[in-house]
């Protein structure tokens, strides 16, 4: 009873023991065999006597891969094989290669295939005279010169390899990529077949249509013409050029961005654009640029620099013959040229009528004369400027060599008439007040303070920006000679001095002072005129009194 429990329980405990441990997988067979041939020979003393010698329609297999030639050199002690002429390999399904020559180890499962060598892989194929292929880590590399053909694209270098399992290549030495027009030149490229994902390292150039692309880390998607650019790329398209430390570029959206110190230089109309941040879409014609914005016009003979925090761009009836863009600047607006100077809160530039609005507290400077108002519009003419209309609480002030007297004039209205960038005519409208100091023809001192108001005020100044003659209807005014000037007439009410806010080089630009609180402009609204209301309740009856009945 007590040996009958026992042989049961041992027989438990081994069904046990067999399911935690498996059995064994059946061990595969490293040998490589040969299938067929039409003719062997094996001769100890000959010029191979540790080979077999086969001729005719030879096959070999080894794991599932198969190798037919013309003849080889089968060795079976070493594992290995030597294959000659129409040398064709096969692995599966989806790989097969063909070459003149080559040498198959069946211990390295490593196939050594020379001259003319052609590799498949599912849809790409690889073109080389000197290819190794490792069966084991499923992987192929060539060392004198190669090309993959992978549907529209076609890559060609000194060296390369590609992995069957990832379906990737690396490329090296003298590296070339085409692919509908495209043209990429590196040293070094990795091309991810499923994805059609090439990926360049060190000095690169793409070219297509007409651009060229240079940089040192790229991606570049060839199905969905996206590309990802670091390492301080360069993207030259004819005359225009933009570099930054990263760009990126869908063509499908058109969507274009830049990050870090990036420069977009126009060659045509000698501009340039540096800032932090930068998109900008061709197929809308909309884009923005922001922190550290800083724009260059260096068509004139002096350059003109010009900062605001951010930019905008919109492009209207975009390729069409009618296509105009405007340009949004804001906040903190400053311009600077060594002949003039500006800043405001915002300016909206506007290539249609070539005109440049600046809003909310804007002041112009040129030379030694400043003029303010509630909104600026200068006009434009080849980047000179052609006229400039100061709209609400305008005020002009030059100051005179002294640098202690100003001739001033403030209107509801003025309008400046530039020759050749120099203002030639001012004309001022509506409560026009003036002081100027006139002087004599014969030595150029100064006669007197002129103070006179008008409703209208012309002044013609001659090129050097010195005043010739004024003209007013019906003016009314005083001249106060120079020794009796009373101390209240130096100035106008209006008058206003911001020196201290004026930029004085192209870095000054960055440096945002603005007006102090009390002395910004307070708009002043137009007088509306009182509404009348009807009153749609009937008048009360005034009851007569007794008196009155009788």
């Amino acid at each position: 009873m007590i040996g009958m429990v026992l042989c049961l329980f041992g027989l438990c405990l081994f069904q046990v023991v067999w399911a935690i441990r498996p059995p064994k997988k059946p061990h595969q067979d490293d040998r490589v065999y040969l299938v067929h041939s039409d003719e062997l020979k094996f001769d100890m003393y000959g010029e191979v006597p540790d080979a077999q010698i086969v001729k005719g329609h030879v096959h070999f297999t080894h794991q599932g891969a198969q190798l037919w030639c013309d003849s080889a050199y089968f060795y079976q002690q070493s594992n290995s094989v030597k294959a000659f002429g129409h040398v064709r390999f096969k692995q599966g399904d989806t790989l097969s290669l063909t070459c003149d020559r080559g040498v198959y180890d069946g211990q390295s499962q490593m196939l050594m295939a020379r001259s003319n060598v052609v590799l498949k892989h599912r849809r790409q194929t690889l073109y080389t005279d000197s290819l190794d292929y490792d069966k084991l880590y499923d992987y192929a590399y060539f060392f004198e010169g190669g090309r993959l053909i992978d549907g529209k694209d076609r890559l060609s270098s000194d060296w390369g390899e590609y992995r069957m399992d990832t379906r990737e290549a690396t490329f090296r030495f003298n590296v070339r990529m085409t692919n509908a027009g495209r043209l990429i030149t590196t040293d070094t490229l990795h091309y991810d077949t499923r994805s059609s994902k090439a990926h360049v390292t060190g000095p690169s150039k793409i070219t297509q249509n007409g651009s060229v692309i240079d940089t040192e880390n790229a991606y570049f998607n060839t199905k969905t013409d996206q590309a990802e650019m670091y390492g301080r790329s360069t993207v030259v398209d004819k005359d225009k050029t933009i570099t930054g430390d990263s760009l990126f570029y869908d063509k499908n959206t058109g969507l274009a961005r830049g990050y870090g110190n990036v420069i977009y230089i126009d060659k045509v109309n000698k501009n340039r654009l540096e800032c932090e941040r930068m998109n900008y879409n061709e197929k809308t014609g909309y884009g923005w640029a922001t922190q550290k914005v800083l724009a260059k016009d260096y068509s004139q003979k002096d350059t003109l620099y010009m900062h605001a925090d951010s930019m905008k761009i919109y492009t209207f009836n975009i390729n069409t013959d009618s296509m105009y863009r405007k340009v949004h600047c804001f906040n903190h607006v400053k311009v600077y040229r060594v002949d003039m100077q500006a800043i405001c809160d915002s300016l909206v530039a506007n290539s249609q009528d070539s005109c440049m609005t600046m809003y909310k507290d804007p002041i112009t400077w040129n030379g030694e004369r400043q003029i303010l108002g509630e909104k600026i519009l200068v006009y434009m003419q080849d980047s000179t400027i052609r006229d400039a209309h100061v709209v609400g609480q305008a005020l002009s002030v030059e100051r005179m060599p002294d640098g202690k007297k100003y001739n001033q004039v403030s209107s509801k209205l003025m309008d400046a008439y530039f020759t050749d960038g120099v203002v030639r005519r001012i004309v001022a409208t509506g409560n026009v007040k003036v002081i100027y100091y006139p002087t004599d023809d014969k030595d150029s001192s100064l006669i007197g303070l002129n103070y006179v108001e008008s409703d209208t005020m012309r002044m013609y100044m001659n090129k050097n920006r010195q005043l010739e003659k004024i003209w007013m209807p019906k003016p009314q005014g005083t001249l106060y000679p120079m020794t009796q000037i009373p101390p209240t007439k130096y100035k106008l009410p209006e008058f206003a001095w911001f020196e201290e806010l004026r930029p004085t080089s192209p870095a000054d630009v960055f440096e945002w002072r603005g007006k102090a609180a009390d002395s910004t402009l307070k708009v002043v609204k137009r007088q509306e005129a009182p509404l009348q209301h009807l009153n749609r309740q009937k008048p009360a009856v005034k009851k007569p009194k007794e008196s009155e009945k009788q």
